[in-house]
């Protein structure tokens, strides 16, 4: 029998978990939750881009979803500048017992000791009274720095230090909400965005420098912060938008979790709007991007992960990777025990069923 499944968003992310819901004869789509009027009302296949109708038509009324009673819902709504109603959604849904795959809130990929335990427990709490479970991933934070450096860790005699990174061109990535105003790309260098407030990026990313430690059975003694942007040197346009000369166009940072004055796991973004700018950072595997991971040990690793696909660059196939991670994830989450469940909970994810001929 289909996994009865709702998609909550349609953005970049979001439209491709839906086109897998509504292709993959594995799920069952229940309902999708939008944000515009411009798209209540659409069919499912049409916001998807699939050809067939579904029947399924969309709704700005979160309720009507969750009346569908499906088993899990798909949360690809964008959370970093609705932080709080992306929180009341998540405890609307688990305690209302059904499941949750999603993208965002990306510290909830592994929330403990990086968020307050009052912002954390009304979550647990919802789904224990739910008996229901949530996952949260993608492919950064996710897959590209929790699946693959604790594999690589896993075949290791010691390990003094695993570092993670991304290192993209986001210049083709189409949104302007994330790339303005949480990014802070095209903005003055004397203003200080949404990412880059004090403790955003601990905030942010500090799940995956937990997440590694946990995996490594590590203390961190605490988690540091530090970041570098570089102004445009000339205007120009992005996908997203136009870059005014002098306003930030290049950012790289660090999240590191430390041990004994050591950084013992480390997240690096970095994240160029032109691939001629800061050329002296560190440069990608292919053109465009590639996420990185470094193992320092006995024996040491590097590791490039390099994206593509048939319909578009790197930064579309690094949307649908996202996508995927969270989906492909449904079964084994519906059958989790109830409760925040993280890649160190759940079984390797294969992809199975899948395959399709060339």
């Amino acid at each position: 029998m289909p996994i009865r499944v709702a998609q909550i968003g349609t953005g970049n992310v979001g439209v491709h978990a839906l086109k897998a819901l509504i292709t993959n004869p594995e799920f069952e789509l229940t309902g999708v939750w939008v944000s515009s009027d411009a798209k209540a009302g659409k069919d499912a296949a049409d916001l998807a881009g699939v050809g067939t109708p579904t029947g399924v038509t969309a709704t700005t009324d979160l309720q009507q979803v969750l009346d569908a009673k499906p088993d899990c819902v798909v949360y690809t709504a964008l959370a970093d500048n609705r932080l709080v109603e992306a929180l009341e959604d998540f405890k609307r849904i688990l305690a209302a017992g059904i499941n949750v795959v999603g993208s965002s809130a990306v510290f909830l990929q592994y929330p403990w000791d990086v968020i307050p335990a009052e912002m954390l427990a009304p979550i647990e709490e919802a789904a224990r009274q739910g008996g229901s479970s949530l996952f949260v991933n993608g492919i950064d934070p996710g897959f590209a720095n929790d699946l693959l450096p604790l594999a690589l860790a896993g075949t290791c005699q010691s390990i003094q230090q695993i570092r993670c990174m991304e290192i993209v061109d986001y210049a083709t990535y189409d949104s302007a909400a994330v790339m303005f105003d949480v990014m802070g790309f095209g903005k003055p260098m004397d203003e200080t965005p949404m990412l880059l407030q004090p403790g955003v990026l601990s905030l942010a990313w500090g799940s995956v420098v937990r997440q590694l430690a946990a995996g490594l059975g590590l203390e961190l003694d605490s988690v540091e912060q530090s970041h570098v942007r570089v102004p445009a040197p000339e205007d120009f346009s992005i996908s997203a938008g136009d870059i005014a000369k002098g306003t930030a166009a290049a950012l790289r940072f660090e999240v590191r979790g430390m041990v004994d004055g050591e950084a013992a796991v480390v997240l690096e973004h970095v994240t160029r709007l032109r691939d001629d700018l800061c050329p002296e950072w560190p440069q990608p595997a292919q053109p465009g991007g590639s996420y990185r991971v470094e193992v320092t040990g006995e024996p040491s690793y590097a590791l490039d992960l390099c994206l593509s696909s048939p319909n578009g660059d790197h930064n579309h196939a690094g949307l649908v990777a996202t996508a995927m991670r969270v989906v492909n994830a449904i079964p084994a989450v519906v059958a989790a025990e109830p409760g925040i469940r993280t890649t160190l909970d759940l079984p390797l994810v294969t992809g199975r069923g899948l395959y399709a001929r060339p």
